[in-house]
């Protein structure tokens, strides 16, 4: 296995049935290592070693010991990979991305969260909730540092990851795409769970402590609000995000068959 070189990322570990199995078919040269669960044989294991061999890798089967050390305590279900990371895309890649989605689009826009951990975990349920892409700032906000990816647990390489130069500019051009722009506000008089969410969409998320800034504000087309019935005032942002994609994915169709939930 290859090992890191000073002060730069030249792997990172993915763990899990999904994220494992997107990365075979999505970009097996970006493999560099597959370990599999020596007691563990079924079907979707299975079908994990079978891609892998028809990508020219071979998984190497260990004691599950091994991968719960290289899962750090996650719950890899049996399989984990060591991969080449994925940079990060820039507006060129998100129209190519935009042109390519056959249905309706649906995207989460970070209008400047910096905390690594809210961002990885923002990156992680957005992958749950099959968000196309995450669009964030180039600037004054956090990246896709190895920080990022151990939380994310393998969704910064299953799901794109857009840093843009001029947010607002890029929120006008979805409009330009008829994708509706839901923006979260805490003083906003709608709840986000009377809103309309079932055509393409982008639900835009503001940074800790200060929220949408105002040009982002500007650049929605709905504003809406969490209700907060108890004595707290707000809630962090990566679980206000796991809120909305959840509020959004109830008015769309399932994406994912019910054996393949987050609990098993």
């Amino acid at each position: 296995m290859k090992r890191r070189s000073a002060g730069r990322e030249t792997e990172t570990v993915i763990y899990g049935i999904h994220a494992v199995g997107h990365c075979l078919e999505s970009f097996p040269d970006r493999v560099i290592e597959l370990l599999v669960a020596e007691d563990r044989q079924d079907r979707r294991l299975g079908s994990i070693v079978e891609t892998a061999l028809k990508a020219g890798l071979k998984a190497v089967s260990v004691d599950r010991r091994i991968l719960d050390g290289r899962a750090a305590g996650g719950a890899h279900q049996g399989v984990l990979a060591m991969i080449r990371p994925r940079p990060p895309g820039n507006e060129n890649d998100l129209a190519e991305l935009l042109d390519g989605i056959p249905g309706k689009a649906f995207l989460l826009i970070l209008d400047g969260v910096q905390d690594p951990h809210n961002l990885g975990a923002c990156l992680r349920t957005a992958d749950a909730a099959g968000i196309h892409a995450v669009v964030a700032p180039r600037n004054r906000a956090a990246g896709l540092t190895p920080a990022v990816r151990k939380v994310a647990c393998g969704a910064s390489e299953t799901v794109p990851f857009m840093q843009v130069t001029n947010l607002a500019r890029t929120l006008r051009e979805l409009g330009h795409r008829n994708i509706r722009r839901i923006g979260a506000d805490g003083h906003a008089p709608v709840s986000i769970f009377e809103a309309d969410l079932s055509g393409s969409i982008a639900i835009v998320m503001g940074a800790e402590g200060r929220g949408l800034r105002r040009l982002t504000r500007e650049n929605c087309d709905l504003l809406v609000s969490l209700p907060m019935l108890g004595a707290v005032e707000s809630l962090n942002v990566s679980v206000a995000t796991g809120i909305c994609l959840y509020a959004a994915l109830g008015q769309r169709p399932a994406g994912k068959l019910a054996s393949d939930t987050g609990f098993d």
